[in-house]
């Protein structure tokens, strides 16, 4: 490994290291880049003593000594390299430059950018010129078109993480405008908002014949991701493949893809004209279309190597708290190990990604897939998507089995672990589960 205009190499980290001045050269700098942390200057890894105290001041020192908030907008994280620990600190190109150190603000001892392998002081014109094109149309700043929000469902979410959000959340998570009310982003976290996520089913490869118009919504962005999720988890089982001995289920799309696709979809769609993704399923492909563009300054190569430029940079580290992203730029090479650059489709005020049906599908009869996935003809499915019969079903797995895990609910379902975990929490005052995650038991109040 060596130093490159997005690499930076640190044999060491002590509390002489001015890291602010590296983070903040690549937050202003239009690809980001990336810090290790035990690496020497010949690309050789040596490790790091007391690595965890170490990740946890340097979270600290980024998120209290860098402006504007960079949060979300970078990752710490341990990473072996030929079995050696060493520190990772991903950055991502931030979106309010000029960045800089809060001690010494908006001038050139405080903002820096990267020039090749080198840090350099900003000159004052770039400060004034980024300062001038800031973007201000974001989602922090933009007021909530309602103010009496609440959000059990946040901290139901953070609470299945072991995390407790106390009672500054609301600033902690940026959710207020400068002027002290709840902006945008907390209007799609709230228990209610009017952002409704569309899945819409077609008999044939075209919009002629819609099946079924799934609207997921008017609740948490989080709750409707889980559930926009678990519609497409039931969907991507409908088919099979013909072998010389049986006849094999298998998913029509990736899972691991799809479940990367919606997240990247809903978390970077720019809600700024209130215009949410939507996900249409086709008996050849599966489209997922979110509303706007690449980011400016952003080319497709860039998009495509896994650049990132967070457009709700507080969603994104958000969805990370709960662990729905795993990291920075994670998702685009899943997306693109399956199906390549030519799934995506680049318009002036949208992008639209295509997934095709595996080959060797056989699709099953539109009546038969009909059934399967309409919850007023189906029950099975009913039991996933209303959540009354969801909470039946639940009580019923458990008195059965008042040992059965969180997985193993969620597996005799089908829908994902987050959604059992979710709805187990504001089923607190039915059933309680004592004792260790794993060895408990439940209980009936």
């Amino acid at each position: 490994m060596i130093e490159t205009n997005r690499i930076e190499l640190k044999s060491y980290f002590t509390d002489d290291l001015d890291i602010e001045k590296e983070v903040i050269s690549f937050l202003n700098y239009r690809e980001g880049g990336i810090i290790y942390i035990g690496i020497d200057d010949n690309g050789n890894p040596i490790g790091v003593e007391d690595i965890d105290t170490v990740v946890l001041k340097i979270k600290d020192r980024i998120r209290n000594n860098v402006l504007p908030s960079p949060m979300g907008l970078f990752d710490v994280l341990v990473e072996s390299i030929d079995d050696v620990d060493v520190i990772k600190i991903f950055l991502a190109s931030g979106t309010e430059k000029p960045y800089y150190k809060a001690k010494y603000g908006m001038s050139t001892k405080g903002c820096f950018i990267r020039v090749g392998t080198a840090v350099e002081p900003m000159p004052t014109a770039m400060i004034e010129d980024l300062f001038s094109h800031r973007v201000r149309n974001s989602l922090k700043n933009i007021p909530s078109p309602r103010q009496n929000l609440t959000f059990r469902q946040l901290h139901i979410y953070y609470e299945s993480k072991h995390l407790l959000l106390n009672n500054s959340f609301e600033q902690t998570l940026d959710l207020l405008t400068n002027d002290g009310q709840y902006n945008y982003v907390a209007f799609l976290l709230a228990d209610e908002n009017n952002v409704s996520i569309k899945v819409a089913k077609y008999s044939g490869s075209d919009r002629i014949d819609l099946i079924s118009n799934n609207e997921y919504g008017y609740c948490s962005l989080l709750k409707a991701t889980d559930l926009v999720i678990d519609k497409l988890t039931t969907e991507n089982y409908i088919s099979s493949r013909k072998t010389e001995k049986f006849r094999e289920d298998i998913p029509m799309w990736d899972k691991l893809a799809v479940r990367e696709a919606v997240i990247n979809a809903i978390v970077h769609n720019d809600y700024t004209n209130e215009v949410p993704p939507k996900f249409e399923i086709f008996s050849d492909r599966l489209e997922i279309t979110s509303y706007g563009t690449i980011p400016i300054g952003l080319t497709k190569d860039e998009f495509f190597s896994g650049v990132s430029i967070p457009r709700n940079k507080e969603l994104m580290r958000i969805f990370r708290d709960v662990e729905m992203v795993e990291a920075l730029g994670s998702g685009m090479p899943v997306i693109l190990q399956k199906y390549g650059r030519e799934s995506y489709n680049f318009m002036p005020h949208f992008i639209r990604l295509t997934l095709p049906v595996r080959k060797g599908i056989v699709t099953k009869n539109v009546t038969e897939m009909t059934l399967k996935n309409d919850p007023k003809k189906d029950p099975k499915t009913s039991l996933k998507n209303d959540p009354k019969n969801r909470r039946k079903t639940i009580v019923n797995i458990i008195k059965a089995d008042n040992t059965v895990s969180y997985s193993g609910i969620a597996k005799k379902m089908g829908v994902s672990s987050v959604t059992i975990k979710r709805e187990l929490a504001e089923m607190r005052h039915i059933v309680q589960h004592v004792g260790p995650t794993n060895g408990g038991h439940w209980e009936f109040l």
